[in-house]
């Protein structure tokens, strides 16, 4: 087996809120060598590890703000996430569910609990990554993947110890349901203890995992907390994964678009003259309007 090593083991950093409704651990970009550029296509990741929030009469979450340049991936494993933009799109992204959203050319968001969930209280999990285009694709239109825990498809393990998700990309000749500028795969396993199963990617390609629940064993040798974040290097194409307890693990692996990146806030470009333009298109209203 042509074994792709660990590069590190990222503990997760303290957290800080995002507006008042997201209790994020940051991973990309951070202190571990996990900047942009490294871990290109995948430019952010932000985790909110499992939070309880007490009932709230108004939804906690995060106001209106602009993104261009890139696609925002949310996916919802604890609560309920309740999202509008600018171009009338609105919804709620249930438990399991994922919203995939291409920003494009330029759009104004907002996104908040649910606001059942904000009454009820509970539990909040969630991932929101970052995910570059290529500078061709850049400014194409904005537009929504909405999809609910029913439209992603299952990989069934072996022995009935799990269930590897499959968001994008392909495993094992399971394809995901979401469609992507560029070579992006995008994978939950769910396991249960004892389970196990491999996976394969080009050696090229910036592979890396998060473990939200459980901890688990990396080829076999190297045990893995909750919440610890897992980058392979660039060397080799196989790797296995085994359950020590029941476990849920974010697996992400992408193309590298190798193209520059010049970023700041919430638009990330390829020159310091496109961000410029896009605050400046942002400051001009031609993100839209979105009522706060």
């Amino acid at each position: 087996m042509n074994i792709k090593p660990i590069e590190l083991v990222a503990t997760p950093r303290a957290p800080h809120f995002v507006g008042d409704g997201f209790r994020v651990h940051n991973f990309i970009p951070s202190g571990f060598r996990l900047d942009m550029e490294r871990m290109d296509p995948f430019i952010l990741m932000d985790y909110n590890s499992k939070f309880y929030f007490p009932p709230s009469p108004e939804p906690r979450g995060v106001g209106v703000h602009p993104h261009r340049g890139f696609e925002t991936v949310t996916i919802a494993y604890k609560g309920r996430i309740a999202h509008h933009d600018s171009a009338g799109n609105s919804g709620v992204i249930q438990e399991g569910g994922v919203q995939w959203m291409t920003a494009g050319s330029g759009i104004l968001h907002k996104e908040y609990h649910d606001k059942e969930f904000s009454a009820a209280g509970g539990d909040f999990q969630m991932v929101q990554l970052w995910v570059n285009l290529p500078q061709k694709h850049k400014m194409t239109t904005p537009k929504y993947q909405g999809l609910d825990s029913s439209d992603i498809k299952n990989y069934e393990l072996q022995d009935n110890l799990g269930v590897v998700e499959v968001i994008s990309g392909e495993y094992k000749g399971v394809k995901g349901a979401a469609s992507t500028f560029s070579e992006v795969h995008l994978l939950n396993a769910k396991l249960l203890e004892g389970g196990q199963t491999d996976f394969s990617f080009p050696a090229h390609f910036n592979t890396a995992l998060l473990v939200l629940e459980g901890q688990i064993k990396v080829n076999s040798e190297e045990l893995v907390p909750t919440n610890h974040f897992v980058l392979f290097e660039n060397k080799g194409e196989q790797f296995t994964i085994e359950a020590i307890s029941d476990a849920v693990v974010l697996v992400l692996s992408g193309a590298p678009i190798n193209e520059p990146i010049a970023a700041q806030g919430p638009f990330v470009m390829n020159t310091k003259a496109e961000l410029m333009q896009a605050i400046h298109d942002f400051n001009s209203g031609k993100f839209g309007y979105l009522e706060s």
